[in-house]
């Protein structure tokens, strides 16, 4: 889930309603017609991984990568990818390593998901395609992921739409308690921090009780379906899952290392970088891991173009909630 230092702040919805196709509205992917699942995925070694991806659009478009948090996975992006290749771009949406199709290369490979080990895999995706520039939209880890893949490497992303704003981990605020109903909201995180938890994550089915859990907690007014749901669980069957969740929450709580090979990027990133590139940030209005939409909290960590939005009656699975209401921030945010 999103790191839980974050405050945010809301302009509401901006226009350009006529870029998009009749009928993409909120919730679209929870009513009839909504769109299940995308073409037959892809797979390319890049870095450490073999990246298994989804792919829609002309080959030759400006591309767009969106990226998927936890307990989620590629389907968060089934209704908005066709509103964005039927407008033009090539939509890439991959698994994060530890999920779905993505698989380590070796056995030896440590299963890491500090935040630059992810963000580099972005970059190694991107190389893999011959991508040299994208605009990237993501939430929860894929939020955070953006951003950080923003700040070190501004060269390579023309646009970015954060679902909740700045949320690179500063390991050093972590140590501090919230206060208690806000700490309450992360119950799973402190579970992770425990044999007990780790050894739930382990075992189907109290993994796939566990998160459909976070489902009704994070998104308390989306009417999801049972279908639904199973789509994307069966991306937490991939083998390294576990070890991926646990190790994310444990290194961000400081309990768990991280590796010296991406020491010089979490240097870099405990400084707060400013994100320069265009943004638009969105809010959901009932994320329960949000204090405040007022964004105050993260608004000086934009220094070039940038916009705010809020979803009104969104919870914390932007995308999958909103898909009209998130292409159309992706479209904007090229824009800016």
């Amino acid at each position: 889930m999103i790191d839980r230092r974050t405050v945010t702040q809301a302009i509401g919805l901006g226009a350009a309603a006529a870029a998009l196709p009749v009928g993409a509205g909120t919730n679209a992917a929870a009513a009839p017609g909504g769109r299940t699942a995308f073409a037959p995925l892809k797979r390319i070694r890049a870095g450490l991984l073999d990246i298994g991806y989804a792919e829609t659009g002309p080959p030759h478009g400006p591309v767009v990568l969106c990226l998927h948090g936890w307990p989620y996975d590629i389907h968060s992006f089934t209704d908005v990818a066709p509103l964005l290749s039927e407008a033009g771009y090539r939509v890439i949406v991959p698994y994060l390593r530890g999920h779905g199709t993505t698989a380590f290369l070796s056995p030896k490979t440590v299963r890491n998901a500090q935040q630059s080990a992810v963000a580099l895999d972005v970059i190694a995706l991107m190389d893999a395609l011959k991508i040299h520039e994208a605009v990237l939209a993501g939430f929860d880890w894929g939020s955070r992921t953006a951003g950080v893949v923003a700040a070190l490497w501004p060269q390579r992303v023309k646009a970015l739409v954060p679902v909740s704003g700045y949320l690179i981990t500063h390991l050093p605020s972590q140590r501090n308690p919230l206060p208690p109903k806000a700490e309450h909201t992360w119950w799973y995180q402190y579970y992770f921090a425990t044999d007990r938890g780790r050894t739930a994550m382990e075992t189907r089915q109290n993994r796939h009780d566990l998160c459909r859990l976070v489902w009704e907690e994070a998104s308390p007014t989306w009417n999801f379906d049972d279908a639904a749901f199973e789509r994307t669980a069966a991306a937490f069957d991939n083998p390294d899952y576990a070890a991926i969740v646990v190790h994310n929450y444990r290194w961000r709580l400081g309990l768990a290392d991280g590796e010296r090979r991406y020491d010089r990027y979490e240097r870099l990133l405990a400084a707060r970088p400013p994100i320069t590139v265009p943004s638009l940030a969105l809010d959901p209005a009932l994320d329960p891991f949000l204090s405040t939409t007022d964004g105050s909290g993260y608004r000086h960590l934009f220094t070039g173009p940038y916009e705010h939005r809020v979803l009104p009656g969104v919870g914390h699975n932007a995308p999958q909630e909103a898909p009209a209401e998130f292409a159309r921030a992706v479209m904007d945010a090229d824009r800016l």
